[in-house]
């Protein structure tokens, strides 16, 4: 993901899942590092305040604790946070409100790994990714293990994220499985996952 963001250089990184938050304060410490490489390189300098880039995470349930910790953290400044199913009408309209005004936008899911809820998401969110960016489905690795591994989850080989991003690729050659990102990495949880917008 660090290349990733690194090679985008986003404006925009879109989460669905947000639990403790690593991933948001990881993202928004990405954006951060971009903005001094720029600065640096221009020879202005740009405080968080003045930057535009921007981490949005969704989740249904944001924890109190989990919010307070976020909030509190240097990186807060970077972060929007929306409380809500990622697949609700009103939650996608708030998310293209906020997208609209972002150039380079880089989507990152990884909520409830369902085929459906994930199919939804898909539907909802690929298309804000720009053209050369990403959409990155999390947790396709499910696909490949033994059912046994989800005892408790409503998820599991052939209802999982991976199985998701099959059936939606169906219909949206706009997207392709970017494999090498994969391929140079000895493990991963997102085989199949890194689909890079081509059109």
């Amino acid at each position: 993901m660090q290349e990733l963001i690194w090679q985008i250089k986003p404006d925009l990184i879109i989460e669905t899942g947000i639990a403790h938050g690593g991933s948001l304060i990881f993202s928004a410490a990405m954006l951060a590092l971009l903005d001094m490489t720029e600065a640096i390189d221009g020879g202005v300098s740009i405080s968080p305040k003045e930057s535009r880039r921007k981490v949005l995470g969704i989740d249904i349930d944001i924890r109190a604790h989990n919010r307070t910790a976020i909030e509190a953290h240097p990186m807060a400044s970077r972060i929007q946070m929306i409380q809500g199913s990622s697949i609700a009408p009103d939650i996608i309209e708030q998310v293209k409100q906020v997208a609209a005004g972002y150039q380079r936008i880089l989507v990152c899911l990884d909520s409830n790994h369902t085929h459906e809820h994930v199919l939804a998401e898909l539907q909802a969110y690929a298309s804000l990714t720009s053209i050369g960016s990403y959409c990155v489905v999390f947790d396709t690795v499910v696909e490949d293990m033994p059912a046994e591994m989800f005892p408790d989850r409503p998820w599991g080989p052939g209802n999982n994220p991976k199985t998701a991003v099959w059936e939606y690729l169906k219909t949206h050659p706009e997207f392709e499985i970017d494999k090498s990102i994969q391929h140079k990495l000895l493990i991963t949880v997102a085989p199949d996952g890194y689909l890079k917008r081509v059109s």
